[in-house]
């Protein structure tokens, strides 16, 4: 009996888009050969799984789930807008969102976790789903904030249903105060990353080498002024003053009260919180973001559906 490892397993997967286990199956009866287990699974009805695995998925939906101190933000992509409006669809997007925020966080972890009620994992789950449905689809990514003391409140944008839609956006804040007045506070705070997508929750949280690279800049464009080294520090200091205020959450103009920052805003919201916020971390996923679609040529595919050309 050939000796079945997990890296054939993957190979076979890569290529056919099949399940885990119907991979190893796949392998065990055909003895290890990879063609053949490539046929196998065809003729088992996974061929159509398989083809689908190719094509671009960079539709799709967001879910956002939260639950007290933890929440979850998870993106799971298909070819086409009109799968995202499919309930079918919908319903394993929430599943997956439910599993997430019992899971450890991780994409390995979501994807080999349980889907409720489908005795399978999240990722043969959605294999099937390929099948079914018609279109390749994808679990892209998922992130998870907790905190030990507060809450962890979620915004959705561009809902299609409640908890799924186009952006998706969870907010970790920190504190001992009144729950439902954090979570309130949370959620404007999550309606505000979703508008400005920040890069970091404090300018000491930015990547160095981003903000190395922003001073720079600065500097040589400063250079370029003529005036001397002390005067160009002093420039390009409050160039990554301005810098900041675009991209650091605390230092934005609060997009629900521009006078402030958000950062002033949550200090503000202490009274009626009663106890100290922190805001510890916020994930923002845009559908589709950083995928780079084919956009392929609209006129040719006519002509060629039509038998022209």
């Amino acid at each position: 009996m050939a000796n079945i490892t997990a890296a054939m397993v993957k190979e076979l997967r890569d290529k056919t888009g099949a399940g885990m286990m119907d991979c190893k199956s796949a392998l065990t009866e055909t003895g290890g050969d990879m063609e053949a287990a490539v046929d196998w699974l065809r003729t088992k009805g996974l061929a159509k799984a398989a083809k689908k695995a190719g094509r671009v998925a960079a539709e799709g939906l967001v879910a956002v789930k939260t639950d007290g101190p933890a929440g979850v933000v998870v993106e799971v992509n298909s070819e086409t807008d009109f799968v995202a409006r499919n309930d079918q669809f919908q319903a394993m997007v929430r599943g997956i969102g439910d599993v997430a925020l019992a899971s450890d966080g991780t994409l390995e972890g979501l994807g080999s976790a349980a889907f409720p009620g489908a005795g399978k994992s999240v990722n043969d789950h959605i294999t099937d789903m390929v099948a079914t449905i018609g279109e390749n689809m994808s679990l892209r990514r998922v992130a998870k904030l907790a905190v030990g003391e507060g809450v962890v409140a979620g915004y959705v944008h561009g809902a299609v249903v409640e908890g799924l839609g186009r952006i998706g956006v969870v907010v970790a804040l920190e504190s001992g105060g009144d729950a439902d007045k954090l979570h309130a506070l949370g959620r404007q705070v999550a309606m505000h990353v979703a508008a400005t997508s920040p890069l970091a929750v404090t300018s000491d949280d930015l990547d160095p080498e981003i903000v190395a690279r922003e001073r720079a800049i600065f500097a040589e464009q400063a250079r370029e002024s003529g005036k001397p080294e002390n005067i160009i520090e002093k420039m390009v200091e409050g160039r990554l003053r301005k810098y900041f205020q675009e991209v650091v959450l605390a230092d934005q103009a609060y997009v629900i009260d521009p006078d402030k920052t958000v950062g002033q805003a949550v200090k503000e919201a202490e009274g009626d919180v009663g106890a100290p916020i922190r805001i510890a971390a916020f994930e923002r996923f845009a559908l589709g973001e950083g995928i780079e679609k084919d956009e392929g040529d609209f006129a040719a595919e006519v002509a060629a559906m039509s038998g022209q050309g």
